[in-house]
C-alpha cells in the first residue's frame, strides 16, 4: 500500500483505531449490573418506553363494559401441555372448556374474562410475578403466554364469526396488555424527563461515534490517494 498523504493517513489510523478501542470497551460488562454498554442502553430505552405504554385503566373500562357478553369459541393450541395450561387459566377466569387434546371448546362471558387478563397484565406489568404464579400454579411469563396463545385464537374465530366489535376488543387486550405486561416484565417504568441527561448523553453519542468512523474511513481513502469525485456527464 503506497501512502500518498501522510497526514490523513494518520488521521485516520488514529479516529480508526481508538474507534475499536472504544468498541471492544463498550463489549465490556462495566456499565452496571454485569452489562455491556448496549444492553445497559437497550435497558435504558425500554424503561422510558415502558413509562409511555400503560394503557391498562382504558383496558379495564372497555372490557367491563362488555361483562355480560356471551361467546363460543373453538381454540386450536399447538400441543397439549399449553392446551393443559390455557384450559387452567381460562378455567379460573371463569370460563367453561372442554378440552380434547389440544382443541378446545371456550365459552363464556368476554368482558369478564378478557378483565381477568387485564389484571394479570397488570400484575405483570408492575413485576408483580409472585401473585399470577401463586393464582395458576405456575410462572407468570408462562401465563402470559397462555392468555396470548388463548386470545390470539379467540380473536380468529370470533372474526371467523364476523363479531368483529368483540374480536378488536380481544385484539387490544392482546397488544395493549398482554404483550405490554409480558415485554416489559422486570424492567423498571420511567420517563424521559427524568432520565433526561443519560439520555441527551446517548443520543449525542451516537451521532458522534457514526461520524468518528465515517471520518477515519474517509482520511485513511485520502492517505492512500482515493477520493470521492462527482462523475462528468456524457452527451450523445
Amino acid at each position: 500500500m503506497i501512502v500518498r498523504d501522510k497526514a490523513n493517513f494518520i488521521k485516520g489510523l488514529i479516529l480508526g483505531v481508538t474507534f475499536l478501542i472504544t468498541l471492544a470497551i463498550m463489549f465490556t460488562p462495566r456499565f452496571g449490573d454485569g452489562m455491556n454498554a448496549l444492553e445497559a442502553s437497550d435497558r435504558l430505552f425500554n424503561s422510558i418506553s415502558k413509562g409511555s405504554t400503560y394503557f391498562i385503566p382504558e383496558l379495564e373500562k372497555k372490557t367491563k363494559l362488555h361483562v355480560g357478553n356471551i361467546f363460543h369459541v373453538s381454540v386450536k393450541l399447538r400441543n397439549s401441555e399449553l392446551a393443559e395450561r390455557v384450559d387452567k387459566i381460562l378455567n379460573v377466569a371463569g370460563a367453561k372448556v372442554i378440552t380434547e387434546g389440544t382443541l378446545l371448546e371456550v365459552s363464556g362471558d368476554l368482558g369478564q374474562i378478557l378483565n381477568v387478563a387485564v389484571k394479570d397484565s397488570n400484575a405483570m406489568f408492575y413485576n408483580r410475578d409472585s401473585e399470577v404464579t401463586a393464582k395458576y400454579g405456575f410462572p407468570g411469563l408462562d401465563v402470559m403466554f397462555g392468555w396470548w396463545s388463548a386470545l390470539k385464537e379467540i380473536e380468529k374465530d370470533l372474526t371467523r364469526q364476523k363479531q368483529f366489535k368483540d374480536a378488536n376488543l380481544v385484539s387490544s387486550v392482546i397488544k395493549r396488555g398482554i404483550e405490554v405486561g409480558y415485554n416489559f416484565f422486570n424492567i423498571k417504568p420511567e420517563s424521559a424527563f427524568s432520565r433526561a441527561g443519560i439520555l441527551s448523553f446517548a443520543l449525542v453519542f451516537y451521532v458522534i461515534y457514526t461520524l468518528w468512523w465515517g471520518f477515519a474511513i474517509l482520511f485513511l481513502f485520502e492517505g492512500i490517494g482515493l477520493e470521492m469525485k462527482a462523475g462528468s456527464k456524457r452527451e450523445h
